[in-house]
């Protein structure tokens, strides 16, 4: 183990990278705006400076790490330094801090906060592109943004989509897409993985609160709520809650104090997910079907395949996704009453998903509305409820059972436990413990295994991340690797990570992702076709399951 100084404090590191993540990991706040521990090393806003023993000046983000170093990352000179990089950074920076959607989480905020800078000492002169809010799921104010490179980053190398990138050069420099594009004309999938990276309110994801307060507080229409699996470990963090600990119960409290009718939990459609794409999974096999078979629950990984792999749609599960099928079954069971259908979810590419000329059965859009795991946390804190302190309320019935197969759709790797749960047929402690050892849990960006149930062994490939499954998808097209069944999340490490959820670095991921196994143990049942709610909501839909749970989209019929 090595060590070095920083700031008089003896700091152990191996293998670190850089001196700001030694610093990070022995918890030392240096100031930074570009850095982000998923991506590569920018070095370009310098507030991330400390001083040598030479008394030097390094960003902390490119300097490298040796055994008995010493840096300081406070002194006068690094004072005046940060000061002179924040007030340059806001004269080209769009001061509205009251009105805008990142007041209270903007880094730029705290950091001109945190060094005293009240003042604009620089005539303000900030980028005059229009906002383009032509996006379903993301706007993007340029008027906001520091060029700080972690949305293009974000988008090229962990998405491998490159929607956006910096155009120009010097202090003409400006984030857009390319040609002048809208958002609505690129090849970007709403994942919102720029938003969540973004430091300053340059990208955000649409802002959908008041249309929600709007059906509430219209008397002549009824509200239902459905809530997706991974809010559970998102939404409790903001109030104080450790991220491991599942609140869906407070959330439905909070909800229906808001005035919302009826509330469910989508953990329900997902064991119907479940139940419906096994089914089509063994019917591909029976049939000879090319395979492998890939999942359909992620909208921002269905709008990549339509844009990018066109020829692999027929492919793809005709499921649709939880939060559709609850809407199917919201519109069943309130048929003929004036009814919202509302979705919460971790994904901003859901509210792009809903909005698809797809999403339309009888006349009836199955999801009037989609707001995330963010916009949640904005209304309980507008309606000035003591969220922390809230009592548990179950879902309502009839849709109030559901299992921990349901559960774990929330994390990369989700949906495939729950269907390997399903075909081995057996949730004894034993075999439970056999199934999550197999491969397909973790937060690798890529997980392969082999699972064999009677006499039938299946390959089966989970990725989470754009990037990691345009790599999978390569060697699954060179011949190079075959799989019977392949799972794919546009957002790294699932839903859990997605860009409707707030912020996190891959600590708080981790986290998450033990809550959502906690709910799981929570769960008395563990696979979908334990779920008693199940044979009532088939009688609901009255024999037409298929055409009211499953979704074609253009290219499932190519040839």
């Amino acid at each position: 183990m090595k060590h070095m100084i920083i700031d008089g404090v003896s700091c152990e590191f191996e293998n670190a990278r850089n001196v700001l993540e030694v610093a990070q990991k022995n918890g030392i706040d240096i100031p930074n705006l570009c850095y982000c521990e998923n991506l590569s090393i920018y070095g370009g806003c310098r507030m991330c400076v400390v001083e040598n023993e030479r008394g030097g000046i390094e960003a902390s983000c490119t300097m490298i790490p040796k055994d008995g170093m010493v840096v300081k990352t406070n002194s006068a000179k690094l004072l005046k330094h940060r000061k002179l990089i924040l007030e340059l950074l806001l004269s080209t920076h769009r001061v509205e801090c009251t009105t805008c959607d990142q007041s209270g989480k903007c880094k730029l905020q705290e950091y001109a906060n945190r060094y005293g800078v009240h003042q604009q000492r620089f005539e303000n002169d900030y980028c005059k592109e229009p906002i383009d809010a032509t996006s379903p799921s993301i706007v993007r104010d340029p008027s906001k943004c520091i060029l700080c490179s972690k949305c293009v980053r974000m988008c090229s190398e962990i998405q491998n989509i490159g929607a956006i990138d910096i155009c120009s050069r010097g202090k003409d420099s400006f984030v857009s897409c390319g040609f002048g594009q809208s958002m609505i004309d690129t090849n970007c999938v709403g994942c919102g993985q720029c938003a969540a990276v973004c430091p300053t309110g340059a990208l955000t994801v649409k802002n959908e609160v008041d249309k929600m307060w709007k059906m509430i507080y219209d008397t002549g229409k009824k509200v239902a709520v459905q809530i997706a699996p991974s809010v559970r470990v998102g939404v409790g963090e903001e109030f104080g809650i450790p991220a491991s600990t599942p609140v869906i119960g407070k959330i439905v409290t909070a909800l229906k104090r808001m005035g919302v009718d009826y509330v469910f939990d989508t953990s329900l459609t997902a064991d119907l997910t479940i139940m419906e794409e096994s089914a089509e999974f063994f019917e591909k096999l029976k049939n000879g079907d090319k395979l492998p078979m890939f999942t359909s629950c992620c909208p921002g990984w269905i709008k990549h395949i339509e844009k990018t792999y066109p020829e692999i749609m027929p492919q793809v599960s005709t499921c649709g996704s939880p939060m559709e099928m609850f809407g199917a079954l919201i519109r069943q069971q309130f048929k003929g009453e004036p009814m919202y259908s509302v979705a919460i979810m971790p994904c901003s590419a859901k509210k792009m998903e809903a909005a698809r000329p797809e999403m339309v059965k009888d006349g009836e859009r199955l999801t009037d509305l989609v707001i995330t795991s963010q916009e949640l946390v904005r209304m309980i804190k507008e309606y000035g409820i003591d969220f922390a302190n809230l009592p548990d309320t179950a879902p309502d019935d009839p849709f109030a059972p559901y299992t921990g197969g349901g559960v774990i759709f929330g994390v990369s790797g989700g949906v495939t436990e729950a269907v390997i749960r399903k075909v081995l047929g057996d949730t004894s402690d034993a075999t439970m413990a056999k199934v999550a050892e197999c491969g397909v849990r973790g937060l690798d960006g890529i997980k392969a295994f082999e699972v064999t149930a009677g006499d039938t062994t299946l390959r089966i490939a989970v990725a989470s991340g754009l990037a990691n499954a345009d790599k999978l998808i390569e060697k699954v097209q060179s011949g190079e690797e075959f799989f019977h069944f392949i799972e794919i999340m546009a957002c790294p490490n699932g839903c859990i990570g997605g860009g409707g959820q707030p912020p996190a670095c891959n600590a708080r991921k981790v986290e998450r992702y033990d809550g959502i196994f906690e709910a799981d143990k929570e769960c008395e049942l563990k696979s979908c076709e334990l779920n008693p709610a199940l044979d009532s909501v088939y009688k609901l839909l009255d024999g037409r399951s298929h055409e009211l749970l499953h979704i074609h989209y253009p290219d499932h019929a190519r040839k």
